[in-house]
């Protein structure tokens, strides 16, 4: 199972008795907070969760893998998530329990 957009937006509803409309609204601008936080360069802190963070990633050669002719891969913005200690805690003790 994954979780979508979608089944958020259902568990308000069904959890919080929201309209499906305003839970969709709710999610939609959750999401663009974070889209935008991330893309001014801002760290993105969910607390229990973890942290998502931008990074910068210079030019370097690479080659590609069906002719292995070299290219230049170029330089790109990319992020990255950090899981917060409490999450990491938890997953640790599931693994163990099974």
């Amino acid at each position: 199972m994954s979780l979508t957009k979608a089944s958020i937006i259902e568990s308000l509803v069904t959890e919080l008795n929201l309209n499906k409309n305003d839970a969709k609204v709710l999610v939609d601008n959750f999401y663009q907070e974070i889209i935008a936080a991330l893309s001014s360069g801002e760290t993105v802190k969910l607390t229990g969760l973890g942290s998502f963070k931008t990074i910068e990633k210079k030019a370097r050669p690479g080659f590609n893998l069906n002719t292995l002719q070299p290219v230049e891969i170029s330089p790109r913005r990319i992020v990255s998530f950090s899981v917060a200690d409490k999450l990491k805690q938890v997953l640790t003790e599931k693994a163990r329990a099974t």
